[in-house]
């Protein structure tokens, strides 16, 4: 697993997928974050506090995309139930992540096993900016304003 920095330039995602069009996310900077599996406690909390904070993120210039290894049909009752206003993405084939350096080894309780490494990459221009190797799940959108130096009005944390 190689994972990209900083100042990195940014791999096309968008080539890998017909549900974004360039034009949606231009001019934007780009919270692209990678999670391993659509209805886990630990994804949903993301994704829910990413969904809560959306408003605020866009306030301050950000798009936000999900990309996981689960299954167009998985994310579109993923988004559905929780009524996630950002895109997904489904990588199957898992190229994206390879690209990113997010698919490689992981150990649980030891057990060896490929996954993804939950990070999150903020884009600009198509340069990496920021990386965030490690996500607090359900407060992931006040690591980003942290970031930023971004004071919003009220960030949601989930409880």
């Amino acid at each position: 697993m190689n994972l990209l920095k900083e100042g990195d330039k940014a791999p096309d995602f968008l080539q890998h997928t017909d549900t974004i069009q360039a034009e949606s996310i231009e001019g934007k900077k780009i919270i692209l974050y990678f999670y391993p599996k659509d209805n886990t406690p630990g994804c949903t909390a993301e994704a829910c506090n990413l969904r809560d904070n959306y408003e605020y993120l866009q306030q301050e210039g950000f798009e936000v995309i999900g990309i996981s290894p689960d299954k167009d049909t998985t994310h579109e009752r993923f988004a559905a139930k929780h009524e996630l206003p950002f895109r997904l993405i489904a990588d199957v084939d898992k190229k994206i992540m390879n690209q990113f350096g997010v698919w490689g080894e992981k150990k649980l309780y030891g057990r060896v096993y490929d996954g993804v490494h939950r990070t999150t990459f903020i884009i600009n221009d198509g340069i990496i900016e920021k990386v965030i190797p490690k996500v607090k799940t359900k407060d992931h959108a006040q690591q980003i304003f942290d970031l930023y130096e971004v004071k919003p009005t009220h960030v949601r944390a989930i409880k």
